[in-house]
């Protein structure tokens, strides 16, 4: 009860915080011209404050070291197998995620280049590997289960920086990047606390607290009254590396076997932003593209070339994200993660087949409108001779 208690406080004491602190970074932009300027690869038609991922890292820590420092002042102290492990391992990952924060916040102010960007983003994963978290089992994926460190940690440092990027590429429409983080770390909450990793769980709440309410800021707020707000790089950076941490926390198997890994489930929370990256880099390299830079490509361009409005583009993709979640969690224990990860596929690219058909009928309306509009001046038998 006692831990459930602090949990849930963590969640409270982010959420106040950022009602307190996302008003001042909105009037903070406004102030000193601070916007994300609409171009013809974005869906945003006026100029939009980027600042909000400024108040993501220093609510959570506010919230996660007050809330943990409360713990132990009132004689409740972290329970976990390992508390100096545990401490060493934060340690790093607060340097890793601030030095994102800091990138993210250069690159929305004045412009960082990816080469820039991915250097950081390798040295915040070493340092998580540093903090002694590496993915050191496949759980049974194509048969295999624990993993030497000389093959887990290259494969850390590339599902770190690959998780990170996924976030910050998804962000391309209001809500999105925000909402499908607040599922996967709901998830995430859900399973830590199952498994009595509290501060696991009150890490992915008080960042849940700060999500929330952008995300209404996000999708409900009106750019002309000047409510709304984007995350910016240095929000999806930030939120990405968390996400990417305790995935792989999640992932882990603990020495002599104790915790069994969650490692499909950790990695299905994932899967619309992990699976579109994958899509759009092949896609881009196909056409002979740079990989690194935008396009416009991404699931919900394609959801928005269907017809389908901006709100409605968010509902689908939320819900899909949950039923993922949903139905790989119910196969877990009845067959192996290969299996899984290959239905996975099959259901992804069946949607993209889906959406395909749905693009190609509606690019095909046109053509046809214009051809019925224009077929009685050619063919009409009514049409009297010219003399």
């Amino acid at each position: 009860m006692d831990n459930m208690l602090f949990v849930a406080a963590a969640l409270v004491v982010a959420v106040v915080l950022s009602l307190v602190v996302i008003p001042n970074v909105l009037f903070i932009s406004h102030k000193k011209g601070l916007f994300d300027m609409p171009d013809p690869r974005k869906v945003h038609t006026a100029p939009v404050p980027r600042l909000g991922g400024v108040s993501f890292f220093p609510v959570i820590l506010i919230s996660l070291c007050l809330t943990v420092g409360l713990r132990y002042y009132f004689g409740f102290p972290v329970s976990t197998a390992s508390p100096w492990h545990t401490l060493y391992e934060f340690l790093f990952f607060t340097v890793g995620c601030m030095l994102l924060y800091l990138i993210g916040v250069a690159d929305d102010m004045v412009g960082v280049g990816y080469r820039q960007k991915f250097l950081v983003q390798v040295i915040a994963a070493l340092l998580m590997v540093l903090g002694g978290d590496w993915l050191n089992t496949f759980d049974g994926f194509l048969g295999i289960y624990a993993i030497p460190a000389w093959a887990g940690i290259p494969l850390t440092l590339f599902i770190v920086v690959y998780i990170t990027n996924a976030i910050n590429l998804i962000d391309g429409i209001d809500g999105l990047a925000s909402g499908l983080s607040c599922i996967a770390l709901a998830a995430f909450a859900i399973l830590f606390v199952l498994g009595r990793q509290y501060i696991y769980a009150m890490l992915a709440l008080a960042t849940i607290g700060v999500l929330v309410p952008f995300w209404v800021y996000n999708v409900f707020g009106n750019a002309m009254r000047g409510h709304k707000l984007f995350m910016g790089d240095t929000g999806s950076l930030t939120v990405g590396y968390i996400l990417s941490f305790l995935t792989i926390r999640l992932s882990r198997m603990e020495p002599g076997g104790v915790t069994d890994s969650d490692l499909i489930v950790a990695f299905s929370t994932l899967i619309i932003p992990l699976f579109d990256v994958v899509r759009v880099v092949l896609h881009r390299l196909r056409q002979g593209h740079n990989p690194f830079l935008p396009d416009k490509n991404h699931i919900h361009h394609k959801l928005q070339r269907t017809g389908l409005r901006l709100r409605m583009i968010l509902l689908v993709l939320l819900l899909l994200s949950v039923f993922f979640i949903g139905i790989n969690v119910a196969l877990v224990g009845r067959m192996g993660v290969t299996w899984i990860l290959l239905i996975d596929v099959a259901l992804w690219m069946l949607m993209h087949l889906i959406i395909n058909a749905f693009i190609r009928r509606r690019d095909a309306q046109p053509a046809a409108e214009q051809a019925a509009t224009e077929a009685p001046t050619q063919t009409d038998p009514t049409t009297p001779a010219a003399h």
